[in-house]
């Protein structure tokens, strides 16, 4: 598997909790690829792969993570870090 949707995605990482709530929250423009600055609005059907930088803005918070693996199927917690990495800037996490 070389590339999967970004709605898949969320929702196999345990982002969301719905894959339908994975891709209102794309709709709405709240997920998107690459730096958080210059990122790129992400489309539900938008594909990611393997080392793309993923940015997830849940009020006040923006997220940031970076794609290890891919799986469009849903994890048990302790396996998804072997697929993601959180590099949220600390600056974030303490708003």
């Amino acid at each position: 598997m070389s590339e999967v949707r970004i709605d898949k995605w969320l929702w196999a990482m345990r982002l969301f909790k719905t894959r339908s709530i994975a891709t209102e929250a794309c709709k709405k423009g709240r997920v998107t690829i690459g730096d958080m600055e210059s990122g790129i609005i992400a489309k539900p059907s938008r594909t990611i792969k393997v080392g793309d930088v993923v940015n997830v803005r849940k009020s006040p918070i923006t997220y940031s993570f970076r794609v290890k693996a891919l799986t469009e199927n849903r994890l048990g917690a302790k396996l998804v870090p072997d697929y993601m990495e959180n590099i949220t800037p600390q600056s974030q996490c303490d708003l």
